[in-house]
């Protein structure tokens, strides 16, 4: 006789296992051909089959997080450079303000290639939705492209980029720089770490469990990234003071260090499961060679170096440990990206997530 329909298509088995005898409401999904796992586990997965659907999310959006972060990040540093600094900081607000501009501006073509359909974009400024992390982030960014156009602006217009006596000149000199720069902080900080909330507000089990620390990790990643930029723009400029590259060199050591921490935190609060896709596969050698080796701890001894001997860096050291930061900000948002989506194809790791600790 031939197996019933149900059977033929993979559809679970009829028969259900025994209630539990302790009295607790679990069920186990068993396969038909009832055993267990070659780790010595009992099997609670069906065929092994996903049991939640990954993100589609691909280089698109791993490119939006990293400019996302570089934008916010020059844009605080350029502010805090204003308010606090002194007269030699000012390449780093002119570097940090251009450069935010810069960074920024694909954004939202990235968000609306990802998307499909430009006009869905748009359909997210008609509602707020408190709730939604995509809303948010989309009001989020587009609040803080007006100060970021205002701020690049008003530098533009008192370096003279835009030409003397123009109208964009008149038009920028009325910007109050100073201001606008203090208050864009708030939405710069935003963008710079909502994006790591908006992975862990998602049921992908790796970003679930560490997601109070996925916002504090994009965040000093995007602001680490961000120095290396400034750093990299204003070693190849000429004029460029070594008390500019000195203060970005410190401010990099001190990101680099608490990503490095942010970073193992996440991997020990992920656990053996969740973590296997980072210890495991082709992620491994970019996690530990690329992210932590070369985007950390390679631009953490330029950076220590220089600190130590007390003396500014080199151009070509600038430029070395920048691009090594740079990198490495990049292949951080890959390899959490795609980590996380190993983790939802992997069913035992979202059943650790969800089922209660017994």
């Amino acid at each position: 006789m031939g197996r019933p329909d149900s059977a033929r298509a993979g559809a679970a088995p009829t028969t259900a296992p025994p209630p539990a005898t302790d009295g607790s409401s679990d069920r186990t999904w068993e396969p038909r051909r009832r055993g267990r796992a070659r780790d010595g586990q009992a099997r609670i997965t069906y065929y092994d089959q996903p049991a939640i659907h990954k993100p589609h999310w691909k280089w698109l959006i791993i490119t939006y997080f990293f400019l996302g972060g570089i934008a916010g990040g020059s844009y605080v540093i350029a502010s805090i450079a204003e308010l606090f600094g002194s007269g030699e900081q000012r390449p780093i607000v002119r570097a940090g303000r251009l450069i935010s501009l810069a960074a920024l501006l694909p954004c939202p073509a990235l968000l609306i290639l990802d998307l499909g359909r430009p006009e869905r974009f748009l359909n997210m400024l008609r509602v707020v939705k408190l709730r939604s992390p995509m809303s948010i982030g989309t009001w989020g960014l587009t609040i803080f492209g007006e100060f970021c156009t205002l701020s690049a602006l008003a530098e533009a217009a008192r370096s003279g980029l835009l030409g003397e006596g123009s109208a964009l000149t008149r038009l920028g000199m009325l910007v109050p720089s100073r201001v606008t720069g203090a208050i864009g902080t708030i939405p710069g900080f935003f963008v710079g770490g909502y994006t790591g909330v908006l992975l862990a507000a998602t049921a992908v089990p790796l970003w679930t469990r560490n997601h109070l620390l996925m916002g504090p990790l994009f965040l000093t990643s995007g602001l680490a990234s961000a120095a290396a930029a400034i750093s990299l723009v204003l070693a190849l400029a000429r004029g460029t003071s070594r008390e500019s590259l000195a203060s970005l060199e410190r401010l990099g050591a001190i990101t680099h260090l608490a990503e490095l921490g942010l970073i193992l935190a996440t991997r020990a609060n992920a656990g053996a499961r969740l973590a296997r896709p980072l210890e495991r596969g082709r992620l491994r050698p970019l996690f530990r060679f690329g992210v932590i080796g070369l985007g950390i701890l390679a631009p953490l001894a330029i950076e220590t170096r220089s600190l130590v001997q007390g003396k500014a860096p080199s151009r070509p050291e600038a430029m070395l440990s920048s691009l090594c930061a740079l990198v490495g900000g990049y292949l951080l948002r890959y390899v959490m990206v795609m980590a996380g989506y190993a983790s939802a194809d992997d069913p035992r790791a979202t059943f650790e997530l969800t089922q209660p600790p017994r």
